[in-house]
């Protein structure tokens, strides 16, 4: 099966209340075990805000570190999930149930094939 990336986008200063999160949480978790009960569940996970960040780069042969998110967008991800579907209609039939459970934006993107040895 070929695996996806759900990705979860979250728009900076658009925060939902407790009650919208709580019930969020509650409706990702039921989203979770059914990923899980059928197969698909990979790995997945929530990540703090962006603004967190740290960038980790080599220039002219020196690694360099920098505070914040690498692009400066007001759209950061948020979390995501790793999943395995047959095809790409099963990928996205999973992410309108992600993106309903998570109330955001649910970018879906196929993993490259493994290179032939």
């Amino acid at each position: 099966m070929k695996q996806y990336l759900l990705s979860v986008h979250m728009v900076e200063g658009e925060t939902p209340s407790e009650e919208e999160m709580a019930q969020a949480y509650a409706d990702v978790d039921v989203f979770n075990a059914e990923l899980l009960e059928q197969g698909a569940w990979v790995f997945g996970g929530g990540l703090e805000p962006a603004d967190i960040a740290t960038v980790v780069q080599v220039k002219g042969g020196e690694v360099l570190t920098t505070d914040g998110p690498f692009a400066e967008t007001k759209e950061q991800l948020g979390g995501f999930w790793v999943i395995q579907a047959s095809d790409l209609d099963t990928a996205l039939a999973w992410a309108a149930k992600a993106t309903a459970a998570c109330k955001a934006p649910v970018e879906v993107r196929p993993f490259q094939e493994e290179p032939a040895d």
